[in-house]
């Protein structure tokens, strides 16, 4: 038997606004879905933020639906849990319990166990970091509930872990319920995959399918798993998605010539017109001669970005490469100037992700009703 385990596709998230990047997802997205059929896959587990905002565009949507009516053509079932992309803090019904009601897929967020096709499978929505206590008897359920079962046992999780990321982790290892064959993981971006003493199977995170905002520009390799469970062992296999190219290069400012011309013998041969960024370091720079040498690069790339930096210590960029790290640190940051987590935590995680994909109605949208609730709020 053979599943996919596809996780964080963010799908409508419209980087820097571009309408060729919000393609770029939905590229990666039919490229996934696409291969689980050549496969010939039993089934497909979406492990969390299938949207990049609770209130996706109708695109984002009809890209979903239309995925998952052609597993179904092909008989191929799917099961999905929610991350904290796809659940609004205005407590409106998300938008993908509308695929389980048109029995287009199967929600399994809620930590209900059930059995499929002498599978376990088990799943559960993103958990805030201070609701965490409060599953500490679930976890024990699920645990003693797969302990009893002699068949392959999946869990399926949109959570941080503290041994793949401590700047991003919400559990340890030690805190996830034992006795399952394999933990079909989301949130963290970055593909990765551990086996710890303790557990029964692999912890899995196949990583998002596309760069997000989040994650910066650099060089990686984008995909998800296809895990084979004909036998006993669990065999997961990591399966490359074709991504556009992401490049950021670091030059000093008397090497920008030299630099430029590297950067386009690059490139040159790239169909898909990647994105570049170029950081400068120097002094008495001259901003005008570096526009006119980034210039050259323009028709080659579908973004070009510069931004001249200081100097880095040991220590400095510390937050670049942890992305959760700075959306944690946001939180801290607003909830200290707003005066209050919950004005902070709609600030930081419901309004801001819409606004930088661009989405100005639904913003709008977002903050029409939250001034409902309050109103009524008020009015108690």
């Amino acid at each position: 038997m053979l599943f996919s385990h596809i996780s964080d596709t963010h799908l409508g998230l419209a980087q820097y606004g571009s309408e060729e990047r919000e393609q770029d997802i939905y590229h990666s997205f039919n490229e996934a879905i696409d291969t689980s059929i050549k496969d010939h896959v039993d089934f497909v587990l979406f492990a969390g933020d299938i949207f990049h905002v609770p209130n996706p565009n109708g695109t984002a949507i009809v890209q979903m639906a239309n995925a998952l009516k052609r597993l179904k053509q092909n008989k191929i079932d799917s099961f999905f849990i929610l991350g904290e992309h796809d659940i609004s803090r205005i407590r409106t019904t998300p938008i993908p319990y509308v695929y389980h009601n048109l029995e287009f897929s199967r929600y399994i967020g809620q930590g209900k166990p059930f059995e499929y096709k002498g599978i376990l499978l088990a799943g559960l929505d993103k958990i805030r970091k201070t609701e965490i206590p409060n599953y500490e008897e679930k976890f024990k359920e699920l645990q003693n509930i797969a302990s009893n079962h002699t068949g392959h046992k999946i869990l399926v999780m949109h959570q941080g872990i503290t041994e793949f990321n401590k700047f991003a982790g919400e559990l340890q290892s030690t805190d996830l319920p034992k006795n399952f064959s394999y933990y079909a993981m989301g949130h963290l971006h970055d593909t990765d995959i551990k086996n710890f003493s303790h557990l029964e199977g692999p912890v899995a995170y196949p990583g998002s399918i596309e760069l997000t905002t989040s994650e910066g520009i650099k060089e990686t390799n984008k995909g998800f798993f296809e895990v084979d469970i004909s036998g006993k062992e669990v065999k997961p296999n990591w399966i490359k998605l074709d991504t556009r190219a992401q490049f950021s290069f670091k030059t000093e400012y008397d090497e920008m010539a030299k630099t430029i011309k590297e950067i386009s013998q690059k490139i040159s041969s790239i169909e898909r017109k990647p994105i570049v960024e170029i950081k400068i370091q120097g002094e008495c720079i001259e901003t005008d001669k570096i526009q006119a040498q980034i210039a050259t690069l323009q028709s080659h790339t579908l973004r070009c970005f510069w931004r001249i930096i200081t100097k880095e210590g040991p220590d400095s960029s510390v937050f670049l490469d942890r992305p959760h790290a700075i959306d944690d640190e946001m939180l801290k940051l607003s909830a200290k100037a707003l005066g209050s987590e919950k004005m902070a935590s709609f600030a930081i995680k419901e309004l801001l992700p819409s606004l930088t994909s661009n989405q100005i109605k639904e913003s709008t949208d977002i903050i029409l009703q939250n001034f409902e609730i309050f109103k009524k709020e008020k009015g108690k």
